[in-house]
């Protein structure tokens, strides 16, 4: 394989990892939109997701499509009750101790998914095909690339309900102004649960996606380190900006890890954002608020 070839493969192989990351980010994103909650509980979601998934299928051996709706409405079930027990008693306080309240969360999570599964790594059911996909002579793994291509329908259909769905209008409002939209009478604290609940559901499908390639441990919630590059590369309320930043960092990471070594690869996207950031505060699709007093 001559080296354009080789980057080419290299480059599709990236595109198709930052799948999950995208749909990560959406479910940072969607909270910070609505409550400006930043959640670092995302990652161990994620992994809540995926173990939630392994014992429905295997240790209580049903079927994976039983298995991935038992996930997701578990995982849904489980941010509602870290929105309505932990984060609503909050609301008014400053943002520092909403953020420790989700960084103690994270930890409670892990803790209980090492007692619970152990500290190994588990191999989840095979539901995605196996067989690798050609693009003429580029070859991209089978489990990535229908991982890319589930979570591109599930992006899509997100950013589409988020747009001209009635709950999105009722999200956005409260996102633009939360007394105004309370004053139009839109439920917020309603709007909060509904968040919660939908970054629950599209943790959960990014960790099964992501545990379906590598494998599960009580570290799949690691995985949030690179969410966090991909959201605020694109900014902190761009849900339409993280499908974008979500490929360029699943595209960074592969070709450095590549050709540099795993060393690079683990900080050279954070680099980046940095020196980004330093140009653009506001990420490459974030807005400024402006703030009247």
């Amino acid at each position: 394989m001559n080296l354009i070839m080789q980057f080419l493969e290299y480059s599709l192989i990236g595109i198709a990892s930052g799948g999950a990351y995208i749909i990560a980010a959406l479910g940072f994103v969607i909270i910070f939109k609505a409550g400006n909650i930043f959640n670092f509980a995302m990652g161990e979601m994620m992994m809540i997701g995926a173990y939630l998934f392994y014992a429905v299928a295997v240790q209580l051996k049903f079927s994976w499509p039983v298995a991935l709706l038992a996930a997701l409405a578990g995982s849904a079930l489980l941010a509602l009750a870290i929105e309505r027990a932990l984060l609503r008693p909050m609301i008014g306080r400053p943002v520092v101790v909403l953020v420790m309240i989700t960084l103690g969360v994270g930890s409670i999570l892990r803790g209980v998914a090492g007692l619970v599964w152990g500290p190994n790594i588990i191999q989840l059911p095979d539901f995605l095909p196996r067989s690798p996909v050609f693009l003429g002579d580029i070859l991209v793994p089978g489990k990535l690339a229908w991982s890319f291509v589930v979570f591109g329908a599930l992006a899509i259909a997100f950013i589409a309900y988020y747009r001209y769905s009635r709950a999105g209008v009722a999200i956005r409002a409260t996102s633009s102004d939360q007394i105004t939209a309370e004053g139009l009478g839109i439920n917020i604290r309603q709007v909060f649960s509904m968040t919660w609940a939908m970054a629950g559901v599209l943790a959960a499908a990014a960790g099964i996606a992501a545990g379906a390639i590598n494998g599960i441990t009580p570290q799949l919630g690691d995985a949030a380190l690179s969410v966090l590059a991909v959201v605020m590369l694109a900014g902190m309320s761009s849900v339409g900006g993280v499908v974008v930043a979500g490929i360029l960092v699943g595209w960074m990471e592969t070709v450095v890890g590549a050709y540099l070594g795993a060393a690079w690869q683990s900080f050279i996207p954070y680099l980046v954002v940095l020196l980004m950031m330093i140009v653009r505060p506001t990420g490459l699709f974030g807005e400024q608020r402006i703030e009247r007093i």
